[in-house]
């Protein structure tokens, strides 16, 4: 004979995966919060219509490789460098870039300058320029004129007329 002592546990085990199983259907959507947006929304992707965008990124990008390059840019510039190798940056004022052990140059709007270590270096700009090569000549000249040594020979001058 079957009788009710035999069949509750399963009685109250099914009750309860019938609750857990239905639990995900119930709880989807309850009815006490807002749903959607606006009447006639469609949402394909189940965010709901009047959920705002998120905000654009700031503008400009970065990127690194660790241990590797590394660089960013942005509507004020950019920069760049690997790591013991050239590095570099530029903007509106101007750029500017080395390489470690090597030449190194700077330009903008007030001029120019580089250098290569144990090598030439110089500068320009509206007032004139220079440039020398170590041990050996160096010149400069502007608006007054120009003048230049050369190392066991002389220096020279010569007025702007």
């Amino acid at each position: 004979m079957l009788t009710t002592k035999k069949f509750a546990p399963l009685l109250v085990a099914g009750a309860a995966a019938a609750a857990i199983a239905a639990a995900p259907a119930t709880f989807a959507s309850p009815t006490f919060l807002p749903v959607g947006g606006p009447p006639g929304c469609y949402d394909p992707y189940g965010t709901g219509c009047a959920v705002a965008p998120a905000p654009p990124p700031p503008p400009g990008a970065a990127g690194a490789v660790p241990g590797g390059p590394a660089g960013v840019a942005g509507p004020g510039g950019a920069a760049g460098a690997i790591p013991g190798g050239p590095a570099g940056v530029a903007g509106p004022g101007g750029a500017a870039g080395a390489i470690p052990g090597g030449p190194a140059g700077a330009a903008g709007p007030g001029g120019a300058a580089g250098v290569i270590p144990g090598g030439p270096g110089g500068v320009a700009g509206p007032g004139g320029a220079a440039g020398a090569i170590p041990g050996g000549p160096a010149g400069a000249a502007g608006p007054g004129g120009a003048s230049g040594c050369i190392p066991g020979v002389g220096c020279g001058a010569v007025p702007a007329p």
